[in-house]
């Protein structure tokens, strides 16, 4: 008997023991372990915060891109702006919208992104991941890297998202291996995507030209190097980027913007399709390039 065939003779036994409403709730559970055809995989260029708030065509690039999907059982987001000591994962049913940043207009912290959790993911998740342990964790929720791209996605906030953290404590190549072990969640209907900046040093933002399609020198060279890379299928450079040289210094200062992109990465197919989009350089430091892999 296959996995399927057990789960579904489970659901009987339960129905026959508890009732109607439980096997309900047990229908429910099942659910993302059902077969469904492959996701896609996606890495956004998440930007400023105020891209929640504003209409511009990387907005309209989230959209476009959730247009080509299938609509999902739920959403997996790995952001940048959720670094911790080991791997945990939200298992939260009503993840709170955690506005994690300063100094924007007041209308940007009265926007609530009221999706729901998906315990059952996290813990099928948990059970997924062999090369390290999975916290399941109650008290993060949703934060910028997830909700200000996910509601141009998902505007009526009517998806499941649940969130995987990132270790600060494991290297790239440890960040991809995990990732591939994720890999089954594409074909159990759920999206997985990485939130974070191909391109991303604040400290040597041209400010006066954050919201022009600008980029040093050095930051176009990285940006264009990645990009060929990962149109190439070359993730051998893209994991050591740290060896590229003085532009992937600047580019990459700090890794966890960029390591987003590597989970999206590691979960492709051999001969799988890629293309980007949102491709711009903003504010001479920043790059929006996202990834549509499938």
């Amino acid at each position: 008997m296959n996995r399927n065939s057990f789960l579904k003779s489970l659901a009987l036994i339960a129905a026959s023991t508890y009732g109607a409403m439980n096997l309900s709730s047990l229908k429910s559970i099942l659910g993302p372990l059902e077969n469904t055809p492959k996701m896609p995989v996606l890495f956004l260029g998440h930007g400023s915060p105020m891209n929640a708030i504003e209409e511009n065509q990387f907005v309209k690039g989230f959209r476009n891109v959730s247009a080509q999907i299938e609509i999902p059982k739920a959403v997996l987001v790995v952001s940048a702006h959720w670094e911790t000591r080991g791997t945990q994962v939200t298992a939260m049913k009503n993840p709170k919208t955690i506005h994690d940043f300063g100094g924007f207009p007041p209308a940007l912290y009265q926007v609530q992104y009221p999706a729901p959790g998906m315990p059952e993911l996290a813990a099928e998740i948990k059970s997924s991941v062999h090369s390290t342990d999975i916290h399941l964790d109650d008290q993060w929720g949703l934060d910028h890297g997830a909700w200000t791209v996910i509601r141009h996605m998902y505007p009526d906030a009517n998806i499941p998202v649940v969130q995987l953290s990132l270790d600060y404590y494991k290297t790239p190549q440890e960040h991809y291996e995990l990732a591939k072990e994720l890999s089954r969640l594409r074909e159990k209907g759920i999206l997985i995507v990485g939130s974070g900046n191909v391109v991303h040093n604040l400290r040597m933002v041209h400010w006066q030209k954050l919201n022009e399609p600008y980029g040093y020198d050095w930051a176009i060279e990285a940006n264009d190097k990645i990009k060929a890379d990962i149109l190439s299928g070359n993730h051998e450079d893209l994991i050591h980027y740290s060896r590229l040289g003085k532009a992937f210094e600047l580019a990459i200062p700090t890794p966890e913007h960029y390591l987003p992109l590597l989970y999206t990465l590691a979960l492709q197919d051999k001969d799988e399709p890629v293309s980007l989009f949102n491709d711009e350089p903003l504010g001479g430091s920043l790059t929006m390039t996202s990834v549509k892999i499938g």
